[in-house]
């Protein structure tokens, strides 16, 4: 489904828009009861069984969008409840940040085989000989599943010839690398917060658009119009995410018509993380610990932690290029707001942290920044390009797709001791990467510098990006290349890494 515009990014788009449009205009902030009609106008439903079923939905979304957590459906509450309170700057949202709203969930059942009407009725029915639990039978000639007796293992699907058997399975809970996803007593999905690391996979993957993560799009506006000092820090990903017209040279006048002060590129903070964790390879490994892992992915080393807690010293401990960036922001313009403007929904998680929350002030995705855009009604094709970025090297730009860091890694640790072999293994998805942590921990990975990315594809798949990862991976590739500098220990900023430290 990624970089497929379908209704549920429709909605999810005009939510965000209203949304910030409802935080620039300012006054009673009350009105946010009409914006479901304003989206969803008319008397016939589109999407579900009601319109009063679709605006409630889209109420939820308003509420999510705004920072304020779901209602409760047993017993009422008006849909502007709480928004004064959440009308400053200073309101962050409260866990949980990813969000089912159950009226909208589709109730889908869990992991089960089904046999098609494919099934030929072969002779040799493979099928029935495979079954451990003897719940594959021939009934009036094809087979047929006791899903009493299924245990699920999918060997009948293996062995059939014709294809014939099918896996049908929870989308959100089949993007889920956590096993978080669970049901309640109706059926309807649930997310095991103990588990979950807020990667936000579940929420792109669900067809309903049951899932939404809390936003901190009407505080960022709220402290613009305030007069505070907010710059905009963008992720590296941000290279082919509001379409062709916006160019890196356009990103920052098109960012100051939205109301930033200024903009820095994330990639210099991934070129300060590049060197730490080079130094800290060579430093530590093997000498120290078997191997090590990047630490640039929230939602990758969170997992890491929480599955593996033995092996959590072996994460970096290296700040990440959000909080690289931050600080080095802080420091040169001390009462500034930071805003971090990126493809992942984990790293409004990761700011949340107490530790972080001095440095990063507000997270938003790229598809919020979208809603920004569309509700002052900007057209990137207007906007006169600026100067081309260029103080980030082409290896820290490189961080936003899988096996970006830790080539910039490895590519550090061959200018600083060529003679030096560096072995690499890079995974995408926190399934992928929880295999990955099996072998270190077994011992197969000992001497390795590990990738892990929650995301298939790299951050340029993130849950808050906007184009097909193909093509983002693409034009990423080519914003790379066109860096002055290719290797992150040219940095001009390599001699501050320590002060940020302070």
């Amino acid at each position: 489904m990624r970089g497929i515009y379908s209704s549920v990014t429709d909605i999810r788009r005009k939510v965000f828009t209203e949304v910030a449009r409802m935080a620039y205009e300012g006054g009673d902030y009350s009105r946010i009861e009409e914006l479901p009609y304003k989206i969803l106008p008319g008397e016939v439903n589109k999407y579900r069984t009601s319109i009063f079923l679709e605006r409630a939905i889209v109420g939820e979304r308003l509420r999510l969008a705004c920072g304020l957590p779901v209602r409760p459906i047993d017993h009422h509450a008006p849909l502007a409840q709480g928004m004064e309170e959440c009308a400053v700057p200073e309101k962050y949202y409260e866990p949980p940040l990813i969000n089912i709203i159950k009226f909208a969930c589709n109730a889908c059942p869990e992991k089960s085989y089904h046999v098609t009407n494919m099934c030929q009725g072969c002779l040799a029915h493979p099928c029935v000989e495979v079954c451990p639990k003897k719940a594959v039978s021939i009934v009036d000639g094809h087979s047929v599943i006791d899903q009493d007796k299924c245990v699920k293992c999918g060997q009948c699907a293996n062995a059939c010839p014709y294809g014939a058997i099918v896996k049908m399975e929870r989308p959100c809970a089949k993007a889920c690398g956590m096993d978080a996803i669970g049901s309640d007593e109706l059926g309807r999905a649930t997310i095991d917060y103990d588990k979950c690391v807020s990667c936000g996979m579940c929420l792109v993957n669900c067809p309903f658009g049951a899932i939404a993560d809390k936003s901190q799009l009407f505080q960022v506006i709220q402290s613009i119009n305030r007069g505070d000092r907010v710059i905009a820090a963008v992720a590296p990903a941000f290279i082919g995410q509001f379409g062709p017209e916006m160019t890196a040279a356009k990103m920052k006048p098109a960012l100051k018509l939205l109301g930033f002060d200024d903009v820095a590129e994330v990639a210099v903070g991934a070129d300060l993380c590049t060197i730490e964790e080079a130094k800290d390879f060579m430093r530590e490994v093997p000498e120290k610990q078997p191997f090590m892992g990047t630490s640039c992915c929230p939602a990758w080393s969170v997992m890491a932690k929480k599955l593996f807690p033995e092996y959590a010293h072996c994460i970096s401990m290296a700040l990440t290029p959000m909080v690289l960036t931050a600080r080095l922001l802080k420091k040169e313009h001390p009462k500034c707001k930071v805003v971090f403007i990126g493809p992942c929904a984990a790293k409004k998680l990761e700011a949340s942290r107490r530790s972080v929350r001095s440095d990063v002030d507000f997270v938003l995705t790229f598809e919020e920044v979208m809603g920004m855009f569309a509700a002052k009604a900007i057209h990137f094709s207007e906007i006169a390009a600026g100067p081309e970025p260029v103080e980030a090297t082409a290896d820290g730009r490189g961080f936003a797709v899988s096996g970006g860091v830790a080539n910039a890694v490895v590519n550090a640790i061959k200018r600083l001791d060529p003679d030096r072999e560096v072995k690499v293994m890079a995974a995408q998805g926190l399934q992928e990467c929880r295999k990955m942590m099996m072998l270190a921990k077994a011992g197969k990975l000992n001497g390795y510098l590990l990738e892990g990315m929650a995301c298939p594809g790299g951050c340029v798949a993130g849950a808050g990006t906007l184009q097909n990862p193909v093509k983002s991976t693409a034009a990423l590739n080519k914003y790379k290349a066109a860096a002055p500098e290719k290797n992150s220990l040219d940095s001009k900023y390599e001699i501050t890494l320590t002060l940020l430290h302070e």
